[in-house]
């Protein structure tokens, strides 16, 4: 008997999405209460009208260009932009899930302006930890753009969306990394794609980054926390909050990022005239603003450079002096010099500047420091600044007229040379070895002798003071010089 004909069986792929088809279509995530549809007044002036030859799920209409360039009336062009994606590949993100992630991201790479001059895209992927798919001067051109996208892998565990964040503020919207500055008026913008509640604290990072100047689209999917995406995203949340119930429906919000990025006010038109910063106010009015430390001229356009110095970011460590061109540089002290980074100063001789506190004598060291000393005769106190008497003799000071005796650290006596003899005063020397032999050879008592004696002692004393004359001149020298060493 035949075998019956086996059940056909829907390939693998198919039964995975048939869930997905049963389901009814999914709600505008724009359309849900409390947000609002991105993008400003469509090309005919109704609120939120889409370009008519884009179609609603942000493909090109029958005979259009590629999306986002203005091939025809009604189509407006997509702003410059430095563009940082950054995608939740936690484990929770299944494979055909990231896979819809990615399709995303090029769906929305296709409605912009890519090139140097144009919009910039960068990549950072992230679960527990954080990686930088490629910066925003990486690629040049839509192909090799969505090529590199094609090529992201998922990471692993966790929702580590603040270090996310953290990372594409310090590494990715950077001059370095290729992101263009303020005077560019490029706008800075992140797009973050999760399904997970972050586990690190995201607000203030997140905080961080808009006042910094980077406008936050949080997108979220399935399980995502919705009280997050709000604190992750700026303001206005009706138009930068995004929600849909699975990945099997984000690649449809490509559209309503086409309509956000689309030239249609005056700032993103670049028509602006504003010299730094165009803030726009919606129904097509706009405001400017400077940049920090510049404040806005009579005509609401130019910017005109604040007192840096009075604003204290000069990061100066002396003396910050303004230039006439509303720019500033550092000088130093007296004494100081200004050392290569342009805002530090050392000093040139700090035994100079008078202020080392040494109660003797400051020693420059080769170092740039100095250390204290004390002269002859003195020691150096604990503190290394003061000094205290080791030997009053070596001071000269004493009033000996021989020899000074020191008997410890503060007292001393004075005592004679050899056939010499100390006087009452205790300072001064006589001599008594001639006077006793003038006193041998002569008659002491008779007149004569008494002269003659008295002639020769005159005489005698008279050659030994010249001799000590210049003994003690001497003897002062060098006291001197050593007291002065």
């Amino acid at each position: 008997m035949p075998r019956p004909a086996p059940a056909r069986r829907l390939p693998g792929l198919l039964l995975l999405l048939w869930p997905l088809l049963l389901l009814p279509a999914a709600p505008d995530p724009v359309a849900r209460p409390g947000f609002r549809r991105l993008g400003t007044r469509g090309p005919e002036g109704s609120p939120g009208r889409r370009p008519s030859s884009v179609a609603p799920d942000g493909a090109p209409a029958s005979g259009a260009s590629e999306p986002g360039r203005a091939s025809g009336a009604g189509v407006c062009k997509s702003r410059p932009l430095d563009l940082v994606f950054l995608i939740d590949s936690s484990r929770s993100v299944r494979p055909l899930e990231f896979t819809k992630v990615k399709t995303f991201v090029s769906r929305i790479i296709d409605t912009l302006d890519i090139g140097p001059a144009d919009t910039r895209v960068a990549v950072v992927n992230y679960a527990s930890t954080v990686k930088i798919e490629f910066q925003l001067q990486a690629y040049t051109d839509k192909q090799s753009l969505k090529q590199a996208v094609g090529r992201i892998t998922p990471l692993s565990t966790g929702t580590m969306s603040g270090l996310a964040i953290q990372t594409a503020m310090d590494e990715v919207f950077t001059a370095e990394a290729g992101a263009r500055g303020p005077s560019s008026n490029i706008p800075k913008v992140a797009i973050i794609v999760t399904d997970g509640r972050p586990q690190d604290q995201v607000n203030e990072v997140a905080a961080r980054a808009r006042a910094s100047g980077i406008e936050l689209y949080a997108v979220g999917v399935d399980r995502a926390d919705m009280q997050s995406l709000k604190m992750m995203a700026s303001e206005p949340l009706e138009e930068h909050v995004f929600y849909v119930e699975t990945y099997g429906v984000i690649e449809k919000l490509s559209s309503r990022f086409q309509e956000t990025f689309c030239g249609l006010d005056p700032c993103v038109l670049g028509t602006h005239q504003c010299q730094h910063v165009c803030i726009s106010d919606g129904e097509g009015k706009h405001h400017c603003e400077c940049s920090q430390g510049y404040t806005l001229n009579a005509d609401k356009k130019t910017c005109s450079a604040l007192d840096k110095c009075a604003l204290n970011i000069h990061g100066c460590e002396h003396i910050c002096v303004n230039d006439r061109s509303g720019s500033y540089h550092c000088e130093c002290y007296e004494g100081y010099t200004l050392n290569e980074d342009r805002k530090t100063c050392s000093a040139q001789d700090k035994c100079a500047l008078g202020t080392h506190g040494c109660q003797h004598i400051c020693v420059n060291d080769r170092t740039g420091s100095y250390h204290c000393e004390c002269y002859d005769g003195y020691t150096l106190n604990a503190d290394k600044k003061t000094c205290s008497v080791r030997d009053k003799c070596a001071l000269g000071s004493h009033g000996c007229q021989h020899i000074c005796v020191s008997d410890g650290a503060a007292s001393y006596h004075c005592d004679c040379y050899p056939g010499y003899t100390l006087n009452e005063d205790k300072k001064t020397c006589s001599a008594i070895e001639e006077a006793r032999r003038l006193v041998s050879t002569e008659d002491v008592c008779g007149c004569e002798a008494t002269l003659a004696f008295q002639e020769k002692v005159s005489s005698s004393l008279q050659r030994l003071n010249t001799k000590l004359d210049g003994i003690l001149e001497k003897l002062q020298v060098n006291e001197y010089g050593q007291i002065h060493r």
